[in-house]
């Protein structure tokens, strides 16, 4: 990965409708690795499977980060999601935890919250990948759907703090995308939250027994089986 700041250029919006849409754009466009969208607000956020992304204007780190990686790293677009993860906890402290592949959680009376998604979209093939990431600052969670707010979490921090945030969470992207991935991984594997809990998913269940060279989930099924899933939902049970 090149070694060029990363969040230059940027492009700040008061409001778009996803970050990763506008950084998608410009990397068709041919912007350069390190270019960053930014946002006070979403109007069509979204995260893995679907998923809405819902926050109010100023609540939340909206950013979506333009990657060319050179030379081309084969094992990069695997283990992005879990490298991205890992420089969010980077940020937020000792408490926070990753639930497969790369939601950041804390835990809450035997409960995952959510407090950051990821969203890995591109075309590796052509050489670029788009980073985005929603964490919630200053989210109050009074102010989200009650289906929401119970599986939610905020740093609970003034807007004032997604700026300096912001600055943090790049210098934690550029060191944790120049160094070892065994680091990487080691350190995601510290924050397993995961581990030793027990899983369903379409196709199968099983106790989870953390992850391998490649990112992949490793499940230890009923009958000893050890699956590796490298995509889809797992739910815990």
């Amino acid at each position: 990965m090149r070694r060029a700041e990363l969040g230059r250029p940027r492009l700040h919006l008061r409001r778009t409708d996803s970050t990763n849409e506008r950084a998608r754009a410009l990397a068709h466009a041919g912007a350069h690795h390190g270019t960053l969208v930014t946002a006070d607000e979403q109007t069509a956020g979204r995260g893995r499977q679907g998923r809405r992304w819902v926050a109010p204007p100023r609540s939340s780190l909206l950013m979506s980060l333009l990657l060319r990686p050179s030379p081309p790293a084969e094992r990069l677009p695997g283990l992005l999601p879990l490298l991205a993860a890992v420089a969010v906890c980077d940020v937020v402290g000792e408490d926070a935890r990753v639930k497969w592949p790369n939601d950041v959680v804390y835990e809450r009376d035997g409960a995952l919250v959510k407090l950051a998604g990821i969203l890995i979209e591109g075309r590796p093939q052509d050489g670029w990948m788009v980073l985005g990431v929603g964490l919630n600052v200053a989210l109050e969670l009074a102010q989200l759907p009650p289906e929401l707010a119970c599986t939610a979490a905020t740093l609970g921090r003034g807007p004032d703090a997604i700026e300096p945030l912001l600055a943090e969470l790049l210098d934690a992207l550029e060191r944790r995308l120049a160094g070892p991935p065994q680091q990487t991984l080691s350190d995601w594997r510290s924050r397993d939250a995961l581990l030793g809990r027990q899983l369903a998913w379409n196709g199968g269940s099983g106790s989870a027994e953390g992850v391998d060279d490649e990112g992949r989930l490793l499940v230890r099924q009923a009958s000893g089986e050890l699956a590796a899933l490298d995509s889809g939902e797992v739910h815990l049970v």
